[in-house]
């Protein structure tokens, strides 16, 4: 599944309506806290099960409670629109943690 490398209006326009997402490295990083180790990999437990249903795969690690999240598409070599709508997703999956 290959499409475009977004432009850096598209990723203005995302980062802008995604606060908490930085541009760094090729790609969109956030940074997630969550209370206890249980929820933050309950977090990529769910986000791994929509990761691999997009076969789009986020890069992360994992401390405790904390989560660090780059997303990029490698085929491309850069930013698509399949890494808005993971970043998205993870954003709604957070809050509700």
């Amino acid at each position: 599944m290959s499409e475009n490398i977004a432009t850096s209006a598209d990723i203005d326009k995302f980062l802008s309506d995604h606060p908490d997402w930085i541009r760094a490295d090729n790609g969109l990083h956030r940074d997630f806290k969550f209370r206890n180790f249980r929820e933050a990999f309950g977090f990529m437990t769910e986000v791994a099960l929509i990761a691999e249903k997009q076969n789009h795969h986020p890069e992360w690690s994992n401390v405790y409670n904390k989560v660090d999240v780059k997303l990029t598409s490698h085929d491309v070599g850069g930013i698509t629109e399949r890494d808005f709508d993971l970043a998205g997703k993870m954003d709604v999956i957070a809050a509700r943690r």
